[in-house]
């Protein structure tokens, strides 16, 4: 018999050795990803045990598990509590349709609509009505339903987190899936577990900035066990996840006044404002009582492309007139002008193709008159005395090149921290322009050119001017609040700028915007009910085919004193006709007057 040469059996040895080799680091990778790297398999970091059950598994998330957001006395802005009918598209081979006539009829809406929903359902749900609303159950109609013991339908607490009916949805924002943003910005509450990459998390608004504080300790989610065919396992069918802590979630206590926002955005939607915001702040504490921003949107269905979702408050665009201010305080304060030096317009520049919105010109006028009748002829003299330098100095004190919300570097963990999320910084020149040449300068004079502006910093910009100087921060949170109501953190006030306008500069521009109202461009403030401040401005839209404008008015009231600032802005709007931007700040005087009294 005759044996395989030495050297094939060592070649087949060794061919052993490599196989079980191979087969060794295979068995050690399975083990490692079964029993070891379960949560964050491969470079997508997908969790293997948490795909592993929602196979077998249909869930629903009852509540967010997401901290509240609060309006400043503790009146809840998202998470309304709603007990609901939840459905399970379970698969079952009889009919349903008695079963389906039976809780239609118990809960008295109609069949049909129940049916057409059940029939068209491929993941569990709420039941809504053809508005989009959640069907409110009373508790005898739940534990009705419940009795019938029906597969895949039954009734539970549901916690909406954006009701119909909310108010502030750009101020508040929505949440959303992000791998991506979990991944890169908030990686380390990834890799502690405390988020997963089907996390939702904030997208947008207070939800985003506040996201660190606000992801609590997981969702409440009801699951319904399947087997392969979607029928339902008995014994094991529906199962109730409920995160318990006594202290989180965090909830935010806001600033804002429900009540009062509620009132404002029905003011801006009987007045068709399509496009444009309205902000109302507190004067001494710097605090948003109200942020109002149109189009709106609907934080439960979010169109990214429609753009309805971005606070118009925090986006800025060019003031026009409103602008004029920031160079009547750099004026006064400079000594270039006085309220009472006399200037001359005819209303022409006579090159540029620059003239003055008054048709003939104001005439002889003093600087103060010149402000109050917003002559361009006069601020264009004025800017080109002060120079480029000069006005990107006092848009820096009066806060216009800041963002003016409330943040503080290092906060907590983070580097650092804002209140408002994607505000934008406002601008004077754009970084290629000449600013010193003398056409850039006029255009610049009357907030055109590359001016621009937000409605919030226009409006802390008159609570400066009516605290006589006081450069704050504005802050829309107050408190962050454990779930036992203990306070977490408390928001103290921040100064803006180091170096505002003086306060003798304050007082002058408080006479001169008063003057805007008693016999100039605001004359039709007289009867808003409290005597009013302020200056209103007309900015060309550059980039619309036709003639269209950015109306603004901002000032506070009472004149005498300084309670609230407001700044609103009516957006695309007519170049003829009345200016919408006015009327709605003569209806938001009265609308203060009547919810905090004279």
């Amino acid at each position: 018999m005759e044996t395989a040469p030495k050297s094939t059996k060592r070649r087949m040895f060794a061919t052993l050795l490599v196989i079980s080799f191979m087969i060794a680091l295979l068995w050690s990778r399975l083990a490692w990803i079964q029993l070891v790297d379960t949560r964050h398999f491969s470079d997508q970091g997908i969790d293997l045990v948490r795909q592993a059950v929602k196979q077998r598994q249909q869930s629903l998330v009852l509540d967010t598990g997401r901290g509240d957001i609060l309006d400043r006395e503790g009146r809840p802005l998202t998470g309304k509590k709603t007990q609901a009918l939840i459905i399970f598209p379970v698969v079952r081979h009889e009919d349903r349709t008695d079963e389906l006539q039976k809780v239609a009829r118990q809960l008295q809406i109609p069949v049909d609509e129940l049916i057409r929903f059940v029939k068209h359902l491929k993941q569990p749900a709420v039941y809504r009505n053809r508005r989009g609303e959640i069907v409110r159950l009373t508790p005898m109609e739940a534990e009705a339903v419940q009795e019938m013991n029906i597969p895949g339908i039954l009734t539970f607490p549901v916690k909406e987190r954006y009701p119909s009916d909310m108010m502030a949805a750009q101020v508040i924002g929505y949440i959303s899936q992000n791998p991506e943003a979990i991944r890169t910005r908030y990686r380390e509450e990834w890799e502690d577990g405390i988020l997963h990459l089907d996390s939702l998390i904030g997208g947008s608004g207070l939800e985003r900035s506040f996201q660190s504080f606000l992801h609590g300790v997981g969702p409440t989610t009801v699951s319904y066990f399947v087997d392969a065919y979607g029928n339902p396992l008995k014994g094991l069918d529906v199962r109730l996840y409920q995160p318990e802590n006594q202290f989180y979630p965090l909830s935010l206590v806001t600033t804002l006044d429900l009540e009062l926002q509620r009132e404002l955005e029905q003011l801006a939607d009987r007045q068709g404002l399509h496009k444009g915001s309205v902000v109302v702040l507190d004067v001494e504490s710097r605090e948003v009582l109200a942020m109002v921003s149109r189009p709106g949107f609907d934080p439960n269905q979010v169109d990214l492309e429609q753009g309805g979702w971005r606070n118009r408050a925090l986006e800025q665009i060019a003031p026009g007139s409103v602008f004029k201010t920031v160079i009547a305080a750099a004026a006064l304060e400079e000594g270039v002008a006085k309220p009472l030096d006399r200037f001359y317009c005819d209303g022409e520049w006579g090159k540029y193709g620059f003239s003055c919105w008054k048709k003939g010109g104001h005439g002889e006028l003093t600087f103060a008159e010149a402000y109050a009748q917003s002559c361009n002829i006069t601020f264009a003299r004025v800017a080109l005395e002060l120079g480029d330098e000069k006005i990107r100095e006092y848009a820096g004190k009066i806060g216009v090149t800041l963002p003016n919300g409330w943040q503080k570097a290092p906060f907590f963990k983070m580097e650092a921290f804002a209140q408002f999320d994607a505000e934008d910084v406002g601008q004077v020149f754009a970084p290629s322009t000449p600013s010193d040449d003398e056409g850039v300068l006029i255009q610049t004079a009357i907030g055109q050119r590359d001016v621009r502006m937000t409605p919030l910093q226009a409006a802390n910009m008159a609570a400066t001017i009516a605290e006589e100087g006081r450069s704050e921060q504005v802050r829309i949170v107050n408190e962050i609040r454990y779930k036992t109501g203990v306070p977490f953190y408390t928001f103290e006030s921040r100064s803006l700028s180091t170096d505002s306008i003086e306060r003798y500069t304050a007082y002058q521009l408080q006479r001169m915007m008063r003057m805007v109202v008693t016999e100039g461009t605001g004359s039709d403030l007289q009867d808003a009910g409290w005597q009013v401040a302020g200056k209103s401005g007309t900015a060309e839209v550059t980039d619309s085919p036709t003639s269209r404008v950015n109306q603004w008015f901002v000032g506070y009231a009472p004149a005498d004193r300084p309670r609230y600032a407001i700044a609103v802005v009516a957006e695309n709007q007519p170049s003829y006709g009345n200016n919408q931007a006015v009327e709605m700040f003569r209806q938001v005087i009265q609308i203060l007057r009547n919810t905090y009294g004279s």
